[in-house]
């Protein structure tokens, strides 16, 4: 419909009406996120899991309308019957990743896969109505939580199927750690001095110290991290009070886990605000492919680690054109190995395809170069540390002279919204926001996952943030702020557990003769009774013998590196052109 003659929207969604139904597990992030966003919602109540697809229509006045499906298997074949949250974490290698620090593939009590979904879901509609707003763009949108799923691991997966070993030990182990007086904890030190500071403070041996440094610093990237014995042992032997004051003298951070916590505020995972007004638009140039309707976009990312830079690669398989900003010498994470072609095979699931232009934005040039280049792009995002952004002049009142219609966006560890927080990284906001409960059930001590369950989602979170700002944008005809945060997406995930813990041996897959197996929670309780024993049964028996009961089961992805052969996922896998598997578009538009 070309450009739109500004409405003085407020908010995204406003005056908007969404019409929805299916499984809860799949339209529940989704509603509250677009009634944050200004939407009216007419819901049909959808039954528990459920196999059937979620559906919405969305219309909002003077830009458009689209349609939106998300199911639980879109890409994987062979599944009829067998699509729940559990058998999806189960193909796509969730459950091998996160149960990499007990030694075994274990489900995560929450429904992680259906969540992204939803998130994914969210994403899709308002970047159609970007696309709408700008000319172009599809009337449908769909993804599935299978898709979903195989976002959350790309970078796992990516690197199982490099051709170069991993840099550390792929072993079973990890924190939490365990106090004198039986205070459970996580552990944040960035760089290894900290690392070092902190047990020697605490009495551990020097070797230990020493061989625990690398496990530890790289599970962000292995999912775990098998620390030697004597560490552990030396925190048993501390109280939480002189772990506290090491921690301190060392510059390293402590959290206890806590129990799972409802939001802090208000319900929204992220912030969108408009800001100065958009004078001297551009041209509009109507977005060609449905796919792509953030083509002609332009976003500069300037992101480390998972959460912004997943968002700006989010942004680009929408079509944007996304510029990282690198500092001078280029990103040190390219070479992290395992490599492909020479570039690590993590950095190229998020970053492929991206230009960069290295910038020192430490020195007064290179910060007006950066404003420079903001003054003609459509997004800045960054993930600076807290305060960083103002330090250096690149906050959003320093881009809005130059920049009035840019979506400032930031991606942040806690948003300002928590008292005394430890550093906001991952597995610090997990234990601060009792994950441990959220991903295992009562049987099991609670624990975070190392795998990176927050950044990921957080990242989610961050594009959903972005793509609402452009869509108020279209519609207030000003610029727009926009921030979302670690904490936002960690209390996304706890309102999907619904703040309770899940009951003994939830979504454990059961071994067989030949691997594992992991029924439908809808069969697991049969299934932990089947006769004989599935010890004694092949997979292929074991499934076999629950469907002439009536149930279902799907094998158990043990190994990520046989995913592109496994015959469910029938070839949806792909290899770039540095020969770095890619995991498929996680929508499809039309």
């Amino acid at each position: 419909m070309g450009r739109l003659t500004t409405l003085h929207a407020t908010r995204p969604l406003e005056d908007a009406t969404v019409h929805v139904s299916g499984s809860r597990a799949l339209t529940g992030p989704a509603v509250g996120h677009l009634r944050a966003l200004g939407a009216t919602t007419e819901q049909r109540d959808g039954k528990g899991q459920g196999g059937g697809p979620a559906r919405f229509f969305l219309t909002v006045p003077g830009v458009g309308a689209v349609g939106a499906e998300a199911v639980w298997v879109d890409v994987l074949h062979g599944m009829d019957g067998i699509d729940d949250e559990t058998t999806v974490q189960a193909a796509t290698g969730v459950m091998a990743v996160h149960g990499r620090r007990d030694g075994s593939p274990r489900g995560l009590a929450v429904d992680y896969a259906a969540t992204c979904a939803s998130v994914l879901t969210v994403q899709g509609m308002l970047a159609a109505l970007v696309g709408q707003a700008r000319g172009g763009g599809a009337e449908r949108t769909a993804t599935g939580a299978d898709r979903a799923a195989l976002l959350t691991v790309s970078q796992y997966l990516a690197a199982a199927c490099a051709p170069e070993a991993e840099a550390v030990p792929m072993s079973p182990g990890g924190p939490p750690f365990t106090a004198s007086d039986s205070t459970r904890f996580e552990l944040e030190a960035l760089e290894p001095a900290v690392w070092a500071g902190f047990w020697r403070a605490l009495g551990a041996p020097a070797e230990a110290i020493r061989t625990g440094w690398r496990p530890f610093q790289f599970r962000y990237a292995t999912a775990c991290a098998p620390l030697p014995e004597a560490l552990h042992a030396t925190t048993r032997g501390a109280t939480w009070e002189r772990i506290r004051q090491a921690a301190t003298v060392a510059g390293a951070a402590v959290c206890p886990l806590y129990a799972m916590t409802p939001p802090a505020g208000s319900a929204a995972p992220w912030t969108v605000e408009t800001s100065e007004p958009w004078t001297a638009r551009p041209p509009v140039t109507a977005p060609q492919d449905p796919a792509r309707p953030l083509a002609g976009l332009t976003v500069l990312e300037a992101g480390r680690r998972i959460q912004a830079p997943l968002a700006a690669h989010l942004l680009g398989l929408l079509g944007a054109d996304v510029v990282r900003i690198e500092p001078p010498g280029g990103d040190p994470l390219r070479g992290m190995p395992p490599c492909c072609s020479d570039v690590s095979a993590r950095w190229l699931a998020l970053n492929r395809h991206k230009r960069a232009v290295e910038i020192d934005i430490k020195s007064t040039a290179g910060q007006a170069e950066l404003r420079e280049l903001a003054s003609g792009a459509d997004v800045f995002l960054h993930n600076w540390a807290p305060g960083k952004a103002e330090q250096l002049g690149l906050d959003a009142e320093s881009f809005g002279a130059a920049s009035p219609g840019l979506v400032y966006a930031y991606t942040s560890g806690w948003a300002g919204r928590l008292p005394d927080t430890p550093i906001g990284t991952d597995f610090m906001v997990q234990a601060r926001m009792g994950i441990g409960e959220a991903v295992r059930p009562l049987d099991e001590p609670p624990a975070p996952s190392l795998m990176t369950l927050i950044d990921v989602l957080g990242g989610l979170q961050g594009a959903e943030a972005i793509l609402a700002g452009l869509l108020l944008r279209e519609r207030s005809g000003t610029g727009v702020r926009v921030e979302s945060s670690l904490l936002g997406a960690a209390e996304t995930l706890t309102t999907a557990a619904r703040h309770r813990r899940r009951p003994a041996g939830f979504r454990r897959p059961l071994p067989t003769a030949d691997g594992w197996m992991a029924p439908t929670d809808d069969s697991a309780p049969a299934a932990h009774d089947l006769h004989p024993s599935p010890t004694k049964l092949t997979n292929g028996q074991a499934i076999a013998a629950l469907r002439r009961q009536g149930l279902a089961a799907t094998p158990v992805t043990t190994d990520l590196a046989r995913l592109p052969d496994d015959p469910r996922l029938g070839g949806a896998l792909s290899r770039d052109s540095h020969g770095c598997v890619a995991v498929p578009s996680p929508w499809r538009f039309s």
